[in-house]
């Protein structure tokens, strides 16, 4: 088990460099690369007198890999594409090995690691999905409706995963996962009828995920104050106005 933080990330690898040289195959090496981390991470927990919950550990591993491959499909760069792949391996194998030390050797487990690993990538994840949906629906004019459900399930789950992350309880956690997905439901729909590409769509609305996420969690661990609101808002208000105001459209 010990190998399994650097085994698994490797196959990981291996099954997108077999996308990469067959497209045709994305749908097959999508679900081998979840049930891969699915596997690591269920025999982690499984071993663990920690956390015998293994799904939230599954989440945010599996998700930014399938966002990753989806997103990679509208790259024409290879380099980019190989480059991004080498990335999530790095990734994996850093999560994974948190996750190992979390669950099984508690004692070597640096405090913290996975919460701040989990606040970078879970918002990379949320733009990746997001950026790849759009995509779906400006190459594949892709029904609206259902890609807002793809969207709404991301959303969720990575709503939920940062919450869990930050060791704040369900039950309190629950109603501000579902506002915030409502929100980011009806920007979604907004920032669809745009005339932006699908990477100024995506990061514009990975934007408001931040905002939204970030006003949640401190408010829920007892942190939000006066001056975070108005940082929030003003990061957010900025960068959106930047996006808009440098963006090409189309």
């Amino acid at each position: 088990h010990r190998l399994l933080p650097l085994l698994a990330p490797l196959m990981v690898f291996l099954l997108e460099e077999i996308y990469f040289f067959s497209p045709k195959l994305i749908y097959a090496m999508a679900i081998l690369i979840i049930l891969l981390i699915f596997f690591t991470v269920w025999q982690f927990s499984r071993l663990s007198q920690v956390d015998g919950r293994w799904w939230n550990y599954l989440i945010l591993p599996a998700l930014l890999s399938a966002a990753l491959l989806a997103y990679s499909v509208f790259l024409s760069s290879k380099f980019l594409i190989q480059l991004s792949f080498i990335l999530n391996a790095v990734f994996l194998y850093l999560y994974l090995r948190h996750v190992y030390y979390y669950l099984l050797q508690p004692a070597a487990y640096q405090v913290f690691s996975l919460e701040n690993l989990s606040a970078y990538t879970n918002w990379l994840a949320f733009f990746l999905s997001a950026a790849a949906v759009y995509g779906l629906q400006s190459f594949l004019n892709s029904p609206i409706s259902l890609l807002m459900l793809i969207m709404l399930a991301a959303a969720a789950l990575l709503a939920y995963q940062i919450i869990w992350a930050n060791k704040i309880e369900l039950k309190a956690g629950l109603p501000y996962i579902l506002i915030s997905c409502l929100i980011l439901a009806e920007l979604f729909w907004a920032v669809s009828f745009l005339p932006f590409n699908y990477n100024i769509s995506g990061l514009s609305l990975a934007i408001c995920y931040y905002v939204v996420i970030g006003l949640v969690k401190n408010h829920l661990l007892g942190r939000l104050e006066t001056n975070k609101v108005r940082m929030y808002l003003i990061l957010g208000a900025a960068s959106l106005f930047l996006i808009m105001f440098t963006a090409k459209w189309m």
